[in-house]
C-alpha cells in the first residue's frame, strides 16, 4: 500500500506566502497530501494581511502558528517548495525540490496580498495535478 505523498512550503518567517500555500493546499487537496510549512526564522505570528486575504476565499488560518523548519520535516517531504524569499532547505536524495518566486506580503495591504494569495493558488493547483500523475511514493 502507497503512502500518502506530502509537501514542505518554506519561507524564511513562515508568516505569509508559505503559510498561505499550505492553507490553500490542505483545501484543494484534502487528506490526499500531507501538508507541513516553516521557516527558518519564523516570525511570532501568522501576518494579518494573509489571514485576511485567504477569510475572504473561505479559508480560516487564524490559528495557524509560524514553525521553525528542521531537517526532520525536509526529509519528511516528498517536494520542498520555497517561495522565492532565499530560504533553503537541506537537500536530500530523491526529493523534488521547487522555489516559487512570489512577492513578499510583509508589510502589505491586504489588496496587495489578494494577488499573492491568487498566484499562489494557481501554483498550488498546478502541483496537485503533478503530484495527482505522479506514481505513489
Amino acid at each position: 500500500m502507497s503512502r500518502t505523498p506530502s509537501v514542505l512550503f518554506v519561507c524564511i518567517h513562515n508568516a505569509g506566502r508559505s503559510q498561505m500555500a499550505a492553507a490553500w493546499l490542505r483545501h484543494l487537496a484534502g487528506n490526499r497530501i500531507e501538508v507541513r510549512s516553516a521557516g527558518s526564522a519564523p516570525a511570532s505570528a501568522v501576518n494579518p494581511a494573509a489571514v485576511e486575504a485567504m477569510r475572504e476565499v473561505g479559508i480560516d488560518m487564524s490559528a495557524e502558528v509560524p514553525e521553525i523548519l528542521t531537517t526532520e520535516a525536509v526529509g519528511a517531504s516528498d517536494v520542498c517548495v520555497t517561495m522565492g524569499c532565499g530560504d533553503t532547505c537541506e537537500v536530500f536524495p530523491g526529493k523534488r525540490y521547487l522555489d516559487w518566486k512570489l512577492d513578499d506580503p510583509a508589510g502589505q495591504g491586504v489588496e496587495a496580498v489578494r494577488t499573492i494569495r491568487d498566484a499562489i493558488r494557481g501554483l498550488v493547483e498546478n502541483l496537485i495535478v503533478e503530484m495527482d500523475a505522479a506514481p505513489a511514493p
